[in-house]
């Protein structure tokens, strides 16, 4: 495999005469983590459907394993790359199992059946986020947060060599969302993440890269960027930033302009 999985190059983007991304350049390597984070609107979901081939850009170039990720087969790009994202995209009832065995097809010839190895990859990648028994369950009547799952499961059983996820944990409680992120880590695949959440990022990305209005303004281990300053600037609210105690990792803590004032004058009086 390519040291580097993905690659992209001064990629800019405009919709209705507006830019979206201006000149970004980012490299996910072999076995990395890296999360893309930045308020509603700053350009995360639009570089990832550029990388996955949803929006291309109007300049620079997205290189998948090397190649030109425009280069390839619809079949040969999602050989490599498999994509979970914020929608659940499903436009007829089907059951669970159905759903995640679409993962196979870019593996499959036109109307090849599903044989033994493809249904043990599917129920393996079923059990791996925990609706292993709603297989015969209709994918409609899941919550929100199963369906993410049964996505999640779907891009499993694909089994490609890059994983690009749009809001992974969007739509599940806590105790999902560290399983899927612990998931993601064990699986040792390149992962680009867009994600909200700037402690699960700090956790388990290797890297981040902050977006503020289509250009990256700070990239680097969350040990290295993430700092009060940057959170105020990227996202406009007041932060603090510790180790913490058990995990040994970034942690951030936030609070309201007030609330800092509040404790500032606190702070003052005890001093006086």
């Amino acid at each position: 495999m390519n040291d580097v999985a993905v690659r992209a190059e001064r990629v800019s983007l405009s919709l209705d005469k507006k830019k979206i991304l201006h000149q970004i350049d980012l490299e996910l390597g072999a076995g990395e983590i890296v999360g893309l984070l930045g308020p509603n609107g700053s350009g995360k979901s639009t570089l990832l459907k550029s990388i996955y081939r949803v929006m291309k850009p109007d300049a620079g170039w997205i290189y998948l394993e090397g190649e030109d990720v425009y280069g390839l087969s619809a079949k040969e790009c999602a050989q490599r790359m498999a994509v979970v994202r914020q929608e659940s995209s499903v436009d007829f009832d089907f059951r669970v199992d159905e759903v995640v065995w679409m993962g196979r097809s870019p593996h499959k010839k036109l109307f090849e059946p599903d044989g033994a190895e493809d249904r043990h990859i599917c129920e393996e990648a079923l059990r791996q986020v925990g609706m292993l028994d709603y297989a015969k369950r209709s994918f409609f009547t899941l919550s929100g947060g199963e369906k993410q799952r049964v996505m999640i499961a779907r891009a499993l059983a694909q089994q490609a060599k890059v994983l690009v996820l749009d809001e992974p944990t969007n739509h599940l409680d806590v105790r999902y969302q560290l399983q899927i992120m612990d998931l993601v880590q064990e699986l040792g695949i390149p992962t680009l993440a867009a994600l909200h959440d700037l402690n699960i990022a700090a956790a388990y990305c290797d890297r981040l890269l902050f977006l503020h209005e289509g250009e990256i303004v700070a990239s680097g281990a969350p040990e290295q960027i993430l700092t009060p300053a940057l959170i105020r600037d990227v996202f406009g609210v007041e932060a603090e930033v510790t180790t913490h105690p058990v995990t040994g990792k970034k942690h951030v803590y936030f609070f309201s302009g007030a609330q800092k004032a509040a404790t500032t004058g606190r702070e003052v009086a005890v001093l006086g």
